[in-house]
């Protein structure tokens, strides 16, 4: 399984946001874009952004506070130029309901990245069956269930005493021993992640002009 290996708070910075990729730490006076609120590298000066380069770093904000990958990101936007639905809308559904955003929204997790950890470790069940495939889409009415043993009930009950986020209208709490939720419904543009708005307005149009090109 591909992932980023690089210092993510690079990631950051770069895209002059939080992105919210480690959790608490996030919160915290360490976070690196309150100490550097600069872009990585070589600190000269730089010109205007130009539309292209716009439109680019709207879709690499998108993919990086989902932590995913381009090759996956391309596929996703293709399923939601394919759908009926409004594209961006359609996009930003596919990214709400992979598993691995469902397990971090649902409070089992304090980040994305360790929500990828806990499925891909074997900690998670769907529907009752064994499930280690973050990227794996949710549907509606599916059941997401913390493994009943020891270890993976102890870890994600950690993160439940800390996580002080409400849990989205489109999840649903159903179980407290394991930890479980289920997907009431498909979730909308206005059940995208609000931190993902916090700082300045997602234009999903922008992604849509940048990949369509």
């Amino acid at each position: 399984m591909a992932r980023h290996i690089d210092p993510v708070c690079r990631l950051c910075r770069r895209e002059g946001i939080k992105l919210y990729l480690k959790g608490s730490r996030c919160e915290s006076p360490k976070c690196a874009i309150e100490r550097r609120n600069q872009p990585p590298g070589m600190h000269t000066r730089r010109g205007k952004q130009t539309e292209y380069g716009d439109r680019l770093r709207e879709k690499q904000k998108l993919k990086r506070f989902y932590g995913i990958l381009e090759r996956q990101f391309r596929r996703y936007f293709s399923l939601a130029a394919r759908s009926t639905e409004n594209t961006g809308e359609a996009l930003l559904s596919l990214l709400e309901r992979r598993l691995d955003n469902v397990v971090h929204r649902l409070g089992f997790a304090p980040s994305r990245a360790a929500a990828r950890q806990l499925v891909a470790h074997g900690h998670i069940t769907l529907n009752g069956k064994n499930c280690d495939i973050p990227s794996l889409i949710v549907k509606k009415g599916d059941t997401i269930a913390v493994k009943n043993r020891p270890k993976s009930i102890a870890q994600v009950k950690l993160n439940q005493t800390a996580h002080m986020e409400p849990i989205p209208d489109f999840l649903e709490i159903t179980g407290s021993e394991p930890p479980e939720g289920m997907l009431k419904s498909v979730p909308g543009r206005g059940d995208v992640d609000p931190r993902l708005n916090k700082d300045r307005e997602l234009n999903e149009q922008l992604i849509i002009e940048f990949c369509s090109r």
